[in-house]
């Protein structure tokens, strides 16, 4: 389970978020929601180590990261899908998939097996580049990915941007399948179909601060959300 708690982060002097509290467990898909500019990507990154905390605390399954590098939380089972997808359009599907497992070292072949399992275009692209994917095809590839590194939280920033509806329905559904593993998700997403399908427990972010929290059936129909995005 991941514990967030008077967390204080950001940019030089510029302040993001702002004591933010927030907790995500398995079986209990957390969404994260709130206008640009509210820090949820910089939430990620605080959760993932790429940029320091300056107060507040992160535990993992009862374990203080706050102080630890990238690396060490990847280790730990810290998993992140970046926001644009990120592949090495220039590497092949089984060789991006590879890279996931980096600090475990080579992948053994189960691992490969219950990724193209769970996302079977890659199994028949497995020899074909990146690049050459189309932008829901590369979304599984990075879900794939981050799965390599047998995660207990996988954490996903804005996987539907730039997707056509079929392609987010099918990220929905590898979400939920990824859920039902027994992997902790922390969701941060602005299309609210993909939140409503997938989210249990749902966060609006407001000034770095969490706004409102329940769930997500309730706060996503409640207003909340779009309180958000005009700034009210």
């Amino acid at each position: 389970m991941l514990e967030i708690s008077d967390l204080r982060a950001g940019y030089g002097r510029m302040a993001v978020l702002h004591g933010l509290d927030l907790t995500a467990m398995p079986g209990r898909p957390t969404v994260v929601m709130g206008a640009n500019g509210v820090g949820k990507t910089t939430l990620c990154r605080a959760i993932t180590g790429l940029i320091p905390v300056w107060s507040g605390g992160i535990r993992l399954d009862g374990h203080d990261i706050t102080c630890l590098s990238p690396a060490q939380r990847v280790r730990r089972g810290i998993a992140l899908v970046p926001e644009g997808r990120q592949v090495f359009p220039d590497m092949t599907v089984r060789d991006n998939l590879r890279l996931g497992a980096y600090l475990r070292g080579e992948p053994g072949p189960s691992d490969l097996e219950q990724v193209e399992a769970l996302f079977p275009i890659l199994a028949d692209r497995r020899r074909q580049t990146a690049g050459l994917l189309s932008g829901g095809e590369q979304q599984m590839l990075a879900l794939a990915r981050a799965l390599m590194s047998r995660p207990r939280l996988l954490i996903l920033d804005e996987p539907s941007q730039g997707l056509a509806p079929k392609a987010v329905a099918q990220v929905a559904e590898a979400v939920q399948r990824i859920s039902e593993s027994g992997v902790a998700i922390l969701l941060v997403e602005q299309n609210m179909t993909l939140a409503e399908t997938v989210g249990e427990w749902a966060v609006v972010l407001q000034g770095g601060r969490a706004e409102v929290e329940g769930p997500a059936s309730t706060v996503l129909k409640s207003g909340a959300v779009e309180a958000s995005y005009l700034g009210h």
